[in-house]
């Protein structure tokens, strides 16, 4: 239950008599360095009620936390940068004061060292915020809880190594022209965002997931109609050899009908990206592509007669 300290300041004042703060376990004290006086909250820790509630997302592995305001029918942040962790038993935000007030402050009652003083923040039905300061034996409901599932900060992990396709090498490069009949090598430049290992870590207050990721093949699509696999990132091109003992295509027909006379080669690496955290692990699978063209011609035999 929320008690507006503002109307009792308002009915003292009517009444002439002096306001003492409440410093009571589980009341909302003003602070000197605060304009606003604010609210007292009773039995933060107990759960259920009507004030606010959490449910588990539809969907979502692990059930990630959502905070719901029912006299609002909306769904707010269960954790604000600034106001801390929801409490679904109040509809308040709790987080530790830091420093925390002197042992000689009233709102310890002589309870220093035991519990801690939080700053508390309110949405209240009426317009605008309330806050202040209150001491807790315990932290309240959902302190400290995360708000997302560690497969969704699995996924910010990989959205952090910034994976990409291949970055293409190939025996023909730039403006030359390569052959018919004559193989082209395929590969790869071989770092962490184009074939991997690399590793990323994304957190959230009380949740922290690590990723890895590596690549486990490339399919090549040589514009032609022909696509294939190679599970590995190629060979750089070897001077005076003729195959590539990993990864390479051979075309039977001139580029000379295709859009500015190139085929275009697409690479398309599938990255295999595990991950653990929160007491969970998993696995996902993503994929990167890249592009570049080759000009292929035949090769012409001038007889002389």
């Amino acid at each position: 239950m929320l008690r507006r300290a503002a109307s009792i300041a308002a009915l003292s004042v009517a009444l002439m008599l002096p306001v003492v703060p409440a410093v009571a376990a589980g009341e909302v004290t003003c602070p000197v360095d605060l304009p606003n006086c604010i609210v007292t909250v009773e039995n933060p820790g107990s759960t259920g009620g009507t004030t606010g509630g959490t449910v588990s997302q539809p969907g979502s592995s692990g059930g990630a936390r959502v905070c719901w305001l029912p006299y609002r029918q909306e769904v707010v942040d269960c954790y604000d940068e600034n106001w801390g962790w929801f409490s679904s038993a109040d509809s308040c935000y709790y987080r530790l004061r830091d420093p925390q007030p002197p042992a000689t402050d009233p709102i310890w009652q002589g309870r220093h060292p035991d519990g801690a003083v939080y700053v508390v923040t309110c949405l209240d039905r009426v317009p605008g915020t309330n806050g202040g300061w209150t001491w807790l034996a315990t932290p309240p409901d959902g302190y400290g809880a995360p708000s997302v599932t560690p497969g969704e900060l699995a996924q910010r992990a990989v959205d952090q190594m910034a994976l990409v396709g291949p970055a293409i090498g190939m025996t023909v490069e730039g403006g030359e022209l390569g052959l018919v009949g004559v193989p082209v090598w395929l590969w790869t430049q071989v770092t962490p965002t184009t074939w991997g290992p690399t590793t990323a870590t994304a957190a959230v207050p009380g949740l922290a997931v690590t990723a890895t990721a590596q690549a486990i093949q490339i399919v090549w699509d040589m514009g032609d109609g022909t696509r294939f696999v190679c599970t590995n990132p190629g060979t750089p091109y070897v001077a005076g050899e003729v195959h590539s003992p990993t990864c390479e295509h051979t075309y039977t027909w001139p580029s000379i009908d295709e859009p500015d006379e190139a085929y275009t080669v697409t690479g398309t690496t599938t990255w295999s990206v595990s991950w653990s955290g929160g007491g969970a692990s998993g696995t996902l699978t993503v994929t990167r592509t890249a592009q570049t063209s080759v000009r292929i011609g035949e090769l012409q035999v001038l007889v002389s007669g």
